[in-house]
């Protein structure tokens, strides 16, 4: 008897076309029996969306360099609960999502649709890993990811990972990069979000801009500090947003006494 690959389930938050997705697959192609199920078309900032009043619809394409492709009319988190009631033919070993184009550090992750997709393997208990390049050109060149990818994904399937942590991965462009840190994200908020505009007969529409401002420029435990110094950053997650440490003191300040 021959062993059994692991099995590799890909999604992305740029659809099925994107280039990211085409080379992750080519990065991992020889780790196991690759299967990617994407959207149809880009999905970003959709964070852990899913279709609830509209019909989901499956189509088959060609295979890539052995993987089969599919691709939802969906979200990304769509795409992980379809693959696993409908197209994969076992549970897959790991999930991975990416390779985005554009960054997801700081708080990007509460509105990436690539790590709503490892957010929401990571609940199912597989092991998940959100890949992203600091470049949002469709056609950016992705090569040097390849030994980061490479190297993470080949540890995660060895030996795991904790239970219930999933990995947000970003790899920064334009470099060499000089390593890997494993850090925590950087705290911030976004301003001048909206950009206004006037259509040809004067009604004002809006379209998403903004600029990300570090409140920890320079701590260096954080992805932005290391992602400025061309180190690829690897930020643990959990899908668990309950803030433990502050139930006492939230049901102190509850409390009817006086």
């Amino acid at each position: 008897m021959t062993e059994e690959k692991p099995l590799i389930l890909i999604t992305n938050d740029d659809g099925v076309n994107a280039r990211g997705i085409h080379h992750l697959v080519e990065c991992v192609a020889e780790m196991g029996d690759v299967i990617v199920v994407a959207p149809s078309g880009p999905q970003s900032g959709q964070s852990s969306a899913i279709t609830v009043n509209s019909p989901l619809y499956i189509t088959k394409h060609d295979n890539y360099i052995g993987a089969e492709i599919y691709s939802v009319n969906g979200t990304p988190v769509d795409c992980i609960k379809l693959a696993m009631h409908t197209i994969v033919p076992r549970r897959p070993d790991l999930v991975l999502s990416g390779i985005n184009h554009g960054a997801n550090s700081g708080n990007a992750i509460i509105y990436s649709g690539t790590m709503g997709a490892a957010l929401e393997a990571c609940m199912l208990g597989i092991d998940a890993i959100g890949y992203s390049y600091l470049d949002h050109s469709k056609d950016a060149d992705f090569s040097p990811t390849n030994p980061i990818i490479a190297h993470i994904t080949k540890k995660v399937i060895k030996d795991g990972l904790p239970k219930g942590i999933c990995l947000n991965v970003n790899i920064p462009a334009h470099c060499t990069p000089q390593g890997i840190k494993v850090v925590r994200a950087a705290r911030g908020f976004w301003t001048e979000e909206y950009q206004r505009y006037e259509n040809p007969i004067g009604h004002p529409f809006y379209m998403l801009t903004g600029t990300f401002t570090n409140n920890d420029p320079q701590l260096n435990e954080t992805d932005n500090y290391w992602l400025d110094r061309n180190y690829a950053t690897v930020v643990p997650v959990i899908p668990d947003q309950t803030a433990v440490d502050y139930r006492e003191t939230i049901k102190n300040l509850l409390s009817n006494e006086e």
